[in-house]
C-alpha cells in the first residue's frame, strides 16, 4: 500500500466511525464504544506508518483536481513533509488516549454515543487539516473543527455555563474567521493558486503584491482558533465540556490548527517585516497575560487553560521569530503533558464527584485519593514548569534559543526587535508558570481545604492513559537531537546561556512561591472536613454537595493562596482575566446590539409604516367601490345617464375651445 493511500486513510477512519457512531448509536449501543475507539486508533498506528516512510525526508505530494470553479482550481490535495508526519501522530495518540479515557469518564453519561461520534469526527477534521495540501480543503477542517468545538464545549447543555461557552467559542471564533477567509482568497488572487506548494512558490519568486495585507488577515483566524490575544477569551470558559474534550482542544486540535498553519505557511508572513512584529508583540502579550491570569485562577480547568494560551504564545513567539521547528517542536511535546494534566485533572473531578469540587480551594487528600493522578500530574507539571530533563525544558528551550539568535542577528528571518520581544517575555514567563505550576499542585495535592468525598478507585481506562502520556512528558525531549532532519534541519538543542536563565528563572519563581506558601499555611488553621455524600447512591441528593461547596470561603478569601501575594494588587483584574470581556462587550457586543436595535426600529417604524399605509390605502378604496355596489339598477341606469351627460357636456366644451 503506497504512502498516498495510507495518508488518505488516517483522516477517513475516524470520519467513517463517526458517521457509522452516529447511526448505530442509538439502535446497537454496544458498537458504540469500540465505534469510537478502533477507527481512532487505527488513524493513529497509520499515521505512524506514513511518519516512518516519509522519514524526514522529501516531502510527498499528490493531487486530483474538483469540479473546475472556472477561476482558481481547487483540488483534493495531500501534502506530507516531516512536521506533518509527526503532527498527525500526535493527533492520532492523544485523540485515541481521549477516546479510550471516556469509555471511563463517561460510562454512565446517555449522550456518550454522540459524543464520541463528535470526538471522532473532530478527529477526522484536524487530520484534513494536517495533511491537505489546498488551502480549500484545509478550511474545510478548519470550520468542522469549529462546530465540533460548539457541541462539544456545550455537551452539559442543561447548564446555563455550557450554553454560554459554546456558544462564545463559537462567537469569537468566528470573528476570526471572517478576515481569516478574506485573506484566503487574497493569497489565491495573488498566487493564482489554493495549492500550498503553489503559494509558496509564489512567495518564494516574489509574487505576493499584498504580502502584509494577506498575512494580517490571516493572523486574526490564527488568533481566534489557536487563541492568542487578543481572541483567547473563549477557551478558559470553554472549560464548561467535558474534561476528555478539553484535552483533545488543548492539545491535538483545535487550538494546534492555528500555530500549525501559521507554521505550514510561514513564507507567506515571512514575507512581510510587519507581520512578523505583529505576531511577536502577540505572542508576548499572550505568553505574559495568560500567566499572571493563571497565577490568580482558583479552578483547576481554568489554571491549566490559561497555560496552554501561554504555551501556544511560545509557539506563536518561535514563529514570529522565524523558526519552525521549534515552533512544532514545543507542539508536540507540549501536546503530550497538556494532555496529561487535563486527563490527571479529570480523574481529581472523577474522585471529587462533582464539578463544582475542582477550585483548589476546596479540596484536601488527593494524594492518597487519587495517586495516579498524583503521580503523573507531577510529571506533567515539571514539563510544564521546563525543568531538566522533562520535555518542556527542551522544546521550550528550542524556542528561546531561536529567540535568542533572531535578537542577536544571527537570524535575519525575522526583525531582531521581534526576537527580544520573544526572548524576554519567554523568560518572563518561564518565572510565572514555574509559580503557578507549582501553586496548582500544593493546593490541588497538599491543600488545606475540606476533604471530599470518596468515590473510589478510577476505571482502569483512565489511569493507564495516564502513564501512558506520562512517557512522551518525561522522554520526548530527549529526541531533540535526532529531529532536525524533520524540522527544516535547524538544530533543537538547548545552548548554556538560555538553558541557565530559563531554568534559574523557573526555579527561583518555585522556590518563592513555596516560601510564600509554607508561611501562609502556618498561619492558616486547616478548614473542617467537608460531610460525607455518597453520590454513588441513588437516594443520594446531589446537591447536598453543592450546597456545602458553597457554604466554603470564596477562593478570593482564601488566605492561604500565594498567588495573592505573589501579584498584589494585580490579582483582582488578573484573576478577571484583565476585564477583556468587558472590552469584548463593549468594542463588539454592544455596537452589534445596537446596530441590531436600529434594523428592528427602521423595520417596524419605517418599513412597516410604508407596508400598513399600502393595505390602508386599499382598504380606503375597497371600502369606497362597495359602496357604490348597491344592486340597485336604477342607480346604475341613473349614474350611466349622468356619467353619459358630463361626458357630453365636456366634450362640447372642448369642441366650443377648439374652434
Amino acid at each position: 500500500m503506497t504512502t498516498t493511500t495510507l495518508a488518505v486513510l488516517v483522516p477517513l477512519l475516524p470520519f467513517l466511525g463517526s458517521a457509522a457512531g452516529l447511526l448505530l448509536g442509538r439502535k446497537a449501543p454496544g458498537f458504540v464504544r469500540p465505534l469510537a475507539v478502533l477507527p481512532t486508533l487505527a488513524a493513529a498506528v497509520l499515521a505512524v506508518l506514513v511518519a516512518f516512510r516519509q522519514g524526514g525526508g522529501k516531502a510527498v505530494d499528490a493531487a486530483t483536481q474538483l469540479t473546475p470553479t472556472g477561476s482558481v482550481p481547487i483540488d483534493l490535495a495531500l501534502h506530507i513533509d516531516g512536521f506533518a508526519a509527526l503532527v498527525a501522530v500526535l493527533v492520532g495518540v492523544v485523540a485515541t488516549c481521549v477516546q479510550i479515557y471516556s469509555t471511563g469518564y463517561l460510562r454512565e453519561d446517555p449522550r456518550y454515543p454522540s459524543y464520541a461520534a463528535l470526538v471522532s469526527l473532530f478527529t477526522a477534521a484536524m487530520l484534513l487539516v494536517v495533511y491537505s495540501g489546498d488551502l480549500m480543503v484545509l478550511l474545510v477542517g478548519w470550520e468542522v473543527m469549529g462546530i465540533c468545538s460548539y457541541f462539544l464545549v456545550g455537551h452539559y447543555w442543561e447548564t446555563p455555563e455550557a450554553r454560554a461557552a459554546s456558544l462564545k467559542a463559537f462567537l469569537v471564533t468566528k470573528l476570526g474567521d471572517v478576515p481569516f477567509l478574506i485573506g484566503l482568497f487574497a493569497l489565491a488572487a495573488d498566487a493564482g493558486t489554493f495549492r500550498i506548494t503553489g503559494v509558496l512558490g509564489a512567495v518564494a519568486s516574489g509574487g505576493l503584491d499584498h504580502p502584509t495585507l494577506i498575512a494580517l488577515l490571516l493572523l486574526a483566524g490564527v488568533a481566534g482558533k489557536s487563541a492568542q490575544f487578543p481572541l483567547h477569551t473563549w477557551l478558559p470558559d470553554a472549560m464548561a465540556g467535558p474534561t476528555p474534550v478539553s484535552a483533545l482542544i488543548h492539545a491535538a486540535t483545535m487550538v494546534a490548527a492555528g500555530i500549525y498553519f501559521t507554521a505550514r505557511l510561514l513564507p507567506v508572513f515571512a514575507a512581510s517585516a510587519a507581520a512578523m512584529t505583529v505576531l511577536a508583540v502577540m505572542a508576548a502579550i499572550t505568553m505574559v497575560g495568560s500567566a499572571l491570569a493563571a497565577l490568580a485562577q482558583d479552578d483547576i480547568k481554568r489554571v491549566l487553560a490559561y497555560s496552554t494560551i501561554g504555551q501556544l504564545g511560545y509557539m506563536a513567539g518561535a514563529l514570529a521569530v522565524g523558526d519552525r521547528g521549534a515552533a512544532v517542536f514545543h507542539l508536540l511535546s507540549h501536546a503530550a503533558f497538556k494532555a496529561l494534566l487535563f486527563l490527571a485533572a479529570g480523574a481529581v473531578i472523577h474522585a471529587a464527584g462533582t464539578n463544582s469540587l475542582t477550585a483548589m480551594s476546596r479540596v484536601s487528600g488527593l494524594a492518597k485519593r487519587v495517586p495516579d493522578a498524583y503521580w503523573t500530574m507531577t510529571v506533567a507539571l515539571l514539563a510544564l514548569a521546563a525543568i531538566p530533563p522533562f520535555a518542556g525544558f527542551f522544546s521550550k528551550e528550542a524556542v528561546l534559543v531561536a529567540a535568542e539568535h533572531t535578537a542577536l542577528g544571527e537570524r535575519t528571518a525575522a526583525p531582531a526587535g521581534a526576537g527580544w520581544t520573544v526572548l524576554v517575555a519567554g523568560l518572563l514567563t518561564a518565572l510565572l508558570t514555574a509559580a503557578y505550576a507549582l501553586r496548582l499542585w500544593l493546593r490541588t495535592f497538599r491543600g488545606r481545604g475540606p476533604a471530599v468525598p470518596d468515590h473510589g478507585r478510577q476505571p482502569i481506562a483512565m489511569t493507564a492513559v495516564l502513564w501512558v502520556l506520562a512517557i512522551p512528558s518525561l522522554g520526548f525531549g530527549l529526541t531533540a537531537a535526532y529531529l532536525d532532519d524533520w524540522f527544516d534541519g535547524n538544530p533543537l538543542t538547548p545552548t548554556l546561556t538560555t538553558a541557565v536563565l530559563g531554568t534559574g528563572l523557573a526555579v527561583a519563581g518555585a522556590a518563592v512561591t513555596y516560601a510564600l506558601w509554607r508561611a501562609l499555611a502556618a498561619r492558616t488553621p486547616a478548614a473542617a472536613p467537608a460531610p460525607h455524600v455518597d453520590l454513588d447512591r441513588p437516594d443520594t441528593d446531589a446537591g447536598l454537595v453543592e450546597a456545602e461547596a458553597l457554604r466554603l470561603p470564596h477562593p478570593a478569601e482564601d488566605p492561604a493562596d500565594p498567588g495573592r501575594a505573589l501579584l498584589g494588587p494585580l490579582h483582582g483584574p488578573a484573576a478577571d482575566g484583565f476585564h477583556l470581556d468587558a472590552v469584548h462587550r463593549t468594542l463588539f457586543v454592544r455596537p452589534v446590539l445596537a446596530a441590531a436595535s436600529l434594523v428592528r426600529f427602521l423595520d417596524r417604524e419605517v418599513v412597516d409604516t410604508y407596508v400598513s399605509g399600502a393595505a390602508g390605502s386599499a382598504k380606503v378604496l375597497g371600502r369606497l367601490v362597495r359602496r357604490a355596489q348597491t344592486g340597485n339598477v336604477q342607480t346604475y341606469l341613473s349614474a350611466l345617464l349622468a356619467g353619459s351627460v358630463v361626458l357630453a357636456i365636456v366634450a362640447v366644451a372642448l369642441a366650443n375651445a377648439g374652434a
